[in-house]
């Protein structure tokens, strides 16, 4: 009766590709088995020509694939073709049966699933033994055996000379089959209140290995299994999940997980149409932190990002936005961090201290992973956060060489690893969000700010916006804000006393009233899906009155910096980032033009910034220099100066040119004492100027 059975099934699913595969099949023919070896099955249409079948599918696939792949070894082909080795591949199951990995449970056992996540590693491709040829060394004997389960299967005795081996594997004769194993982690955008990513992992044979990269977001079909923990020895009653893959393909889908409901496109649509709709936006982030409305707009410029151009020639510019928040303690910028980290449909969230440049790029790693021997790659926090942001808060707390890693990442959007003979590029096609404190702690308002921030020149010439956020004693100011902070902390406290005791005097009125000044003025929900909305459907472009704002403002501050002595204002990456800020301006508004107001509006932003950071302390004229190398032209040429001024001294005196002499005559060169005392200092500090003997300098 089950051979019955199993007729019917082969004939049900011949009579299925009939009705639906035919082209395909025939094409697969063609290419078999060279360019192709798969065909690949919609779940879909599986169910439309017969649900029960599909049910039986979900719940005994690995039987019934075998039905499907012998009902394509009968097909009828006009070529004389043998589909011998061909696999069936299902694809695209319904939601239903998508769990989240952290939600596979004992009951998904043996069916047939779907996991969505971020490939985490991957080892090589190997070659895997499907039925071992095992030859009697002594008569010569050939015994096959097949190897299905995991170890490896030796005969009992030779089938000739009934002797127990020795017997060696014959390669020629065994078949083999090209096999890896991937491990596959939640996609950040699915983990809300800092949950731990879970993993799982999937085995993959034949053609559809060496596919994918780590850092590829992922939808793999395949059977559940199960696998012992512990050692031979010390067996455990616990077993592990991995997946037998039958398939694995890569989303391109942005943002797969977001459910945009059409009431929620229909609310996205009048959001976007209101006229105060960026005063809303920067009332929606970190409502709780008083004032940096430009800082928070500036965020929601980065949520939204500019448009990513490929050109003709093979080349990409850039649409992510990067931006570092350089403060006080204590002024919030973690607390802005977190909050963009939570609001962002993908994002990652690390801190300075705790994250090594493998921890950010990539690591090569070796462990019980694959078989043991070999190394594999395994994906960073800027790679997991590929196509959304990644804030890394305290980027002055980390060691400089993991910040050089950092580079790469942020201007060309790949990372480039040669580890352990590994040779691999990578994805980070993310935002950066940094936040750091100034190089003594706080800021100091008489040195010059290039001077106070502890990083590499080349690092921070890659934000596009760099913010200051200094904390001045301001009456009005801190009044405010204490005013805030305390009703803040005023509706928390009613919101709690309200949820854990019950006789509280307080009605629900006045919460209401308290909580209202701190609720965002768009809920995160709603502005998250706003984000992947506006990514997924809304690419500007410039209208001319805004390339001509742009160039103008660009121009016009260049043009400050013609005369020979004087600085150079700004370089031209500044001018890329104005492009991507205009853009990111007209997605807010969901436009497909950039206007002259756009433009405007992030010319005024960009100001603000150079105002904070180019501006040269002395002169107080902008100045590219301070952020592009670290030192603005009056402090070069005031190095220059003092080092002329030494060299001049030295020559007059056998032992060096005393410090005093060099001080008095230091204001004959535009420099007071203490300027000057500053200057040698720093010149020791680097090497260039030595003391031979006390209170005596030389040049090196």
């Amino acid at each position: 009766m089950a051979q019955a059975g199993n007729a019917e099934l082969i004939d049900d699913f011949e009579q299925f590709f009939r009705n639906y595969y035919d082209a395909e099949i025939k094409e697969l023919a063609q290419r078999y088995p060279g360019e192709q070896r798969s065909l690949f099955v919609d779940f879909d249409d599986v169910h439309r020509y017969n649900p029960d079948l599909a049910d039986d599918y979900l719940a005994q696939p690995e039987q019934l694939r075998q039905y499907a792949e012998e009902a394509l070894r009968l097909y009828d082909l006009p070529i004389d073709v043998s589909l011998g080795r061909a696999h069936v591949r299902i694809r695209n199951l319904p939601e239903t049966e998508t769990p989240e990995i952290r939600e596979i449970r004992s009951q998904h056992m043996n069916r047939l699933v779907a996991v969505r996540g971020i490939v985490r590693k991957a080892t090589d491709v190997r070659p895997k033994v499907e039925e071992a040829a095992f030859e009697c060394q002594l008569c010569g004997t050939l015994t096959r055996v097949p190897q299905s389960t995991g170890d490896f299967q030796e005969p009992h005795e030779c089938q000739g000379c009934e002797r127990q081996g020795p017997f060696r594997v014959n390669f020629d004769q065994s078949e083999f089959i090209d096999s890896q194993k991937l491990r596959i982690q939640e996609s950040p955008e699915g983990l809300r209140g800092g949950e731990t990513p879970q993993a799982i992992d999937i085995h993959i044979e034949d053609d559809i290995t060496g596919e994918v990269t780590p850092g590829d977001h992922v939808s793999a079909v395949g059977v559940l299994r199960l696998e012992q923990q512990g050692s031979d020895q010390d067996k455990s009653p616990v077993f592990d999940f991995y997946m037998d893959g039958m398939s694995v393909e890569i989303d391109e889908e942005q943002f797969e997980d977001m459910d945009i409901t059409e009431e929620d496109k229909a609310e996205i649509v009048r959001l976007s149409q209101r006229d105060d709709i960026y005063d809303t936006m920067v009332d929606s982030i970190a409502p709780s932190i008083f004032g940096y409305d430009q800082e928070k707009l500036s965020m929601m410029l980065q949520l939204f990002s500019g448009v990513t151009k490929h050109l003709p020639d093979g080349s990409r510019i850039r649409g992510d936005l990067h931006m570092l928040l350089i403060g006080d303690p204590g002024t919030g910028k973690s607390q802005m961090l977190s909050y963009i980290q939570n609001i962002a449909p993908r994002s990652v969230y690390t801190s300075g201290k705790g994250s090594s440049s493998a921890g950010l790029t990539a690591a090569a790693v070796r462990d019980d992973f694959g078989d043991g021997d070999q190394w594999s790659l395994e994906a960073g926090a800027l790679v997991l956060a590929d196509q959304g942001i990644a804030a890394v808060d305290e980027l002055d707390k980390m060691a400089p060489d993991d910040r050089s890693a950092m580079h790469e990442a942020l201007e060309q959007q790949k990372i480039s690893v040669s580890k352990a003979g590994i040779n691999a590029t990578l994805k980070s096609r993310c935002s950066l969000l940094g936040a750091a404190n100034p190089k003594y702690g706080r800021f100091d308002q008489y040195e010059p700010i290039g001077e106070q921030i502890d990083l590499e020149p080349a690092l921070i010439s890659r934000f596009d916006l760099i913010f200051t956020v200094t904390d001045q004693p301001d009456e009005e100011k801190d009044a405010n804000l204490a005013e805030h902070i305390l009703t803040t902390n005023y509706a928390g406290e009613l919101t709690t006393q309200r949820a854990e005791m019950n006789s509280t005097d307080v009605s629900a009125a006045e919460i209401e009233e308290m909580t209202e000044s701190v609720d965002p003025a768009i809920d995160a929900d709603l502005l998250r899906k706003y984000i992947a909305y506006a990514k997924q459907n809304c690419h500007p472009r410039m209208t001319e009155a805004a390339r001509e704002a742009i160039q103008d403002f660009y121009v016009d501050l260049r043009s400050k910096g013609v005369d020979e002595d004087a600085p150079v204002p700004v370089t031209a990456r500044q001018l890329e980032a104005l492009v991507r800020l205009a853009e990111a301006s007209a997605r807010i508004r969901l436009s497909d033009t950039v206007s002259r107001e756009d433009a405007e509006r992030i010319i005024k932003i960009t100001r603000d910034s150079l105002q904070d950071i180019g501006v040269d302390p002395e002169t107080g004229e902008f100045d590219a220099d301070i952020v592009e190398a670290g030192r603005s032209k009056s402090q070069r040429d005031r190095i220059k100066n003092i080092k002329a001024l030494i060299g001049d001294v030295e020559e007059e005196y056998d032992d060096g040119a005393p410090i005093d002499v060099v001080l008095e005559r230091a204001e004959d060169i535009g420099m007071d004492e203490s300027q000057a005392e500053h200057e040698i200092e720093k010149l020791k500090q680097k090497g260039e100027v030595y003391e031979p003997k006390t209170d005596h300098l030389r040049t090196t």
